[in-house]
């Protein structure tokens, strides 16, 4: 048993990798200032947002500092029984929830350590399973992978994203599900994640940006999006633009067709903010014009589907917390929209309708809660879940009489059941069989007071009998942006971090969905900083409540919750022993000018707003707050080559700037991964090598004489 050998490698105190002593490779200053409202401000590292593609020198800077970086945790007595020991857990069989299509059932499934989940295949729950996607036999090392599908209307046809190296542009193909072989049409550039079939499937409706320039295509700004037709067996370059606004190139779309097969629906999008307006285009009638449904951009309209000329939307019109209204496209006038399904005190997350119900996702108290309506709005019944846990699934048809959901919590692996549409009974159909004694951990909800007085919620997870006494090494972790929540779910590498003794907590901070829309107001642009408030009050009562101490605790987050990391740990360096930002956005003056950077102003404004807004920008963004000959705690940035979301120049300059401005010996590194993006199609095998490396860099330097 390796157990407890782990367990004692990891409570070691030294530090074993002689941190004073290390140089970190040179990177160059050069002289460059940009000026904003008459104020210059100096950008010495910006040469590091070159695509390192396509850059020789941020080649060679990669390739240095990734060195370091590995030579230093390769060397951490830690990171090998860390990592035995995420792959010994991570290796379990893993099921997706099944779905209904026409009179196939279709499933994802992992033996445990496949890099990718293989899709399946059935006519019964029960039957023979045939392969239909392995993308596990796509790529050698495991780059390549399945990211979406979009099924037609009886299962027999699906278009498919393939993705390379992580990246956001994925190529789209379609398969044929009887004979397991794909259509011979191409369709590479895309970033969309949908396919809309029309309804005897002669086609598809999709959106796509212009193909990019070449040696730009992981940094170049995505405008003049433009919804395409394509007709089954032609060549997409033959598609048919019926939907682009040439004086709008910011405009973004998603694409929809009824389930009837009668309407076309387009949403439009700015940004990340779910306003939207809605055009539809009746495709019975020939020449029907294109409609417009919802002119503005002044609310969320999520649509759902439709009963004849009825529309149903979840929306945030009048309704911070969501409400589901009913528009006639005979009388679309606002005055005769029906309320169907009023705001309550959950925040609505999702809707859907199978077996002619209203099927509504609500939280409470970031505890997923589940309520059937009829298209009336009347309340059916409630599924009845176990408490703080997170519910996902419930996705059919109009007369589906079967869905299939799973539910999860933070010391619970997924539970998958079958779910009877007419008689509301639940069937369990399957579990992970994990071997680790989950009784050993506990896993509480509380409540802590921010700066303003805002009361906010946090998970934590700890071991049972853990003595609250300050001397636990502890990892932060959050998000607080863009309406996301960070629910109750199970993460297996997670149990590794309690098994070494660790408390792990995570904070629901403004500026996510948690509480709904005036949740996610509170922390959005001039108000930004409510985020970082709610964090750093977050770590202030974990000290306080000696579940750690400042010497023990570490922070860490991806994306936003990348900037989230790197904004705390510059505004309180003396709070934190140790940040792990990851791809995160650290230059918030520059943000919008690369890849889909454009559509985050919506969260986080733009320092083309106002003057006020360039100050207030200025005053958090991370890489411009770094102060020379402050001690920054131990700091592992990491971020990827082909990240074409948040490119990786952000953490490039992030890591130059901290390196050079860091006082003392805690070490600010570097981790680079190569043929990966923002984190989805990772490989499980990239998966638990991060991990491990993160885990041990976080093991020694929260164990460490400070």
């Amino acid at each position: 048993m390796k157990k407890p050998l782990l367990l004692t490698v990891i409570i070691l105190p030294a530090c074993l990798c002689g941190c004073a002593s290390m140089n970190y490779p040179e990177t160059k200053r050069i002289s460059h200032t940009d000026t904003y409202y008459g104020i210059t401000v100096s950008d010495p590292y910006q040469w590091l947002e070159e695509d390192c593609r396509e850059s020789k020198r941020v080649s060679r800077w990669i390739r240095a500092q990734n060195k370091l970086t590995f030579d230093y945790l390769y060397g951490l007595e830690q990171r090998g029984p860390i990592k035995e020991r995420l792959t010994e857990v991570w290796n379990y069989e893993k099921m997706g929830i099944p779905r209904k299509i026409g009179r196939r059932y279709f499933v994802s499934q992992n033996d445990g350590l496949q890099n990718h989940n293989v899709i399946y295949t059935m006519h019964s729950l029960n039957g023979p399973r045939r392969v239909l996607f392995n993308p596990n036999t796509w790529s050698k090392d495991g780059t390549t992978a399945l990211s979406s599908m979009s099924f037609n209307r009886d299962g027999s046809l699906v278009a498919y994203a393939v993705q390379k190296s992580g990246a956001d542009w994925n190529t789209w193909k379609i398969r044929d599900v009887n004979t397991g072989r794909d259509l011979p049409e191409i369709f590479d550039y895309l970033k969309t994640r949908h396919f809309a079939w029309t309804l005897h499937d002669t086609g598809v409706y999709y959106a796509k940006f212009p193909k990019p320039e070449p040696g730009r295509e992981f940094i170049a700004v995505n405008t003049n999006m433009k919804v395409m037709y394509h007709r089954l067996g032609t060549n997409p370059s033959e598609d048919t633009v019926v939907y682009y606004q040439p004086e709008h190139p910011d405009w973004n779309y998603g694409v929809d067709v009824t389930e009837d097969g009668r309407y076309l629906v387009i949403s439009v999008f700015l940004g990340t903010d779910d306003k939207n307006r809605v055009i539809y285009n009746d495709l019975q009638t020939p020449d029907a014009p294109m409609t417009d449904l919802i002119a503005h951009f002044d609310n969320r309209y999520s649509f759902i589907d439709n009963t004849g000329s009825v529309f149903y939307f979840l929306t945030d019109n009048a309704a911070p917390n969501g409400r589901v209204i009913a528009i006639d496209l005979q009388k679309p006038e606002p005055e005769n929209w029906k309320e169907i399904i009023a705001e309550s005190d959950r925040p609505l997350e999702e809707v859907d309708i199978i077996n002619n119900l209203l099927v509504c996702s609500y939280l409470k108290d970031v505890t997923s809660q589940i309520a059937l309506f009829t298209l009336e709005g009347k309340h059916v019944r409630n599924v009845d879940t176990p408490a703080m846990g997170s519910v996902s699934g419930f996705s059919g048809k109009m007369n589906d009489t079967e869905t299939f959901y799973s539910f999860e919590s933070l010391t619970t692996p997924p539970s998958i059941y079958r779910y009877d549409m007419v008689t509301g009974k639940s069937e369990f159909l399957e579990r992970p069989r994990i071997n680790i004694d989950f009784d050993l951990y506990t896993a509480e909800q509380v409540f802590y007071t921010s700066k303003d007085g805002t009361r906010v919620p946090m998970f934590i997870i700890y071991k049972k009998g853990m003595k609250r006494d300050g001397s636990n090494s502890a990892l932060l972790t959050g998000y607080g942006g863009f309406r996301i929540s960070l629910k109750p779910h199970f993460g297996v590498s997670r149990i590794v971090w309690l098994e070494m003794g660790g408390v792990y907590a995570i904070a629901n901070l403004r500026g996510g969905g948690e509480y709904g829309g005036t949740w996610h107001e509170a922390g959005k642009k001039m108000l930004k900083q409510n985020v970082f408030d709610d964090f750093i009050a977050a770590a202030e009562y974990l000290i306080d409540q000696k579940y750690t101490s400042p010497e023990k605790l570490g922070i860490s987050g991806g994306s936003n919750g990348g900037l989230l990391v790197g904004a705390c740990m510059t505004q309180r360096p003396d709070l934190f022993a140790a940040a792990v930002p990851t791809v995160g956005v650290m230059d918030m003056l520059r943000f919008d000018q690369f890849t889909a950077g454009r559509y985050w102003t919506d969260d986080y404004g733009s320092v083309r707003d106002s003057k006020a807004m360039f100050e207030y920008l200025k005053g958090y963004s991370p890489y411009h707050t770094i102060k020379k000959g402050v001690i920054y705690p131990a700091t592992l940035v990491v971020t990827a080559d082909t990240d074409d979301r948040v490119v990786p120049g952000h953490s490039f300059k992030f890591i130059a700037g901290l390196q050079d401005a860091q006082a003392g010996d805690r070490p600010v590194l570097i981790r680079i991964q190569t043929d990966a993006g923002h984190g989805s199609g990772k490989p499980v095998s990239m998966q638990i090598e991060e991990t491990a490396d993160i885990y041990a860099f976080l093991a020694e330097n929260l164990n460490r004489d400070n």
